[in-house]
């Protein structure tokens, strides 16, 4: 999953960008306004932590923004500001939740996890498919009850695939939301990553659609 931070506060940003990269995110970051619109406009982003009090463009401008151009990835509001009223703005310019500085990384985090979750219409935290079952909170997958031990990449695959059950995901999609801007996208190592959780679960659990991507099923 594919997060975008958007804080100028340096040593804010950099500790939201550690507490994510830890919890196995792929992060993007914007210390404006102006270059979050863009990058919210052009990259493809599962979730946005987002600040209000931003130089170049104001956070609620740029969210406003978005909106109007039908941009629907989930977003966090994330701000110093505590009045109820702008609390509302935030609300009604199209935020998802809503949390207050300073806060516990452990919080955001479970927030996070529920907007990412509702957004592909899903309630609990464990995500199924069979047998198999992938706890959100813990990162843990288990099949049958028993532990499967996947690398972080196996598991980023595998956990973007769950929260998409039955849907055709291609391997430019899986790319876009499994890597940061930053990193060296290859499209090629998706086949790769498959084919090694093709290894560790019931190979028939991923589908490959010929022409188009792969699809979750329960065998």
């Amino acid at each position: 999953m594919r997060i975008l931070i958007v804080e100028d506060e340096p040593a804010l940003r950099a500790q939201l960008r550690s507490g994510l990269v830890e919890a196995g995110y792929a992060v993007d970051e914007a210390d404006n306004g102006r270059d979050a619109q863009f990058v919210g406009d052009t990259e493809t982003f599962d979730a946005v932590i987002l600040d209000l009090g931003l130089p170049a463009l104001d956070g609620l401008t740029v969210l406003k923004r978005w909106r109007d151009a039908g941009r629907t990835m989930p977003v966090l509001i994330l701000t110093a500001r505590d009045k109820w009223n702008e609390k509302v703005a935030g609300i009604d310019a199209g935020a998802d939740d809503y949390l207050t500085k300073p806060f516990h990384m452990e919080e955001l985090l479970a927030r996070l996890r529920a907007l990412i979750r509702r957004a592909s219409g899903l309630a609990s935290p464990v995500l199924t498919c069979g047998a198999l079952a992938l706890d959100t909170r813990s990162g843990r997958v288990t099949l049958d009850g028993q532990p499967v031990t996947l690398t972080s990449h196996e598991y980023k695959v595998l956990a973007y695939l769950m929260h998409r059950p039955g849907a055709v995901v291609s391997r430019t999609e899986l790319t876009e939301h499994i890597y940061a801007q930053d990193f060296d996208r290859d499209s090629n190592t998706i086949e790769v990553f498959v084919g090694r959780l093709r290894k560790k679960l019931p190979p028939e659990m991923i589908e490959t659609v010929r022409g188009l991507g792969y699809r979750l099923v329960a065998p």
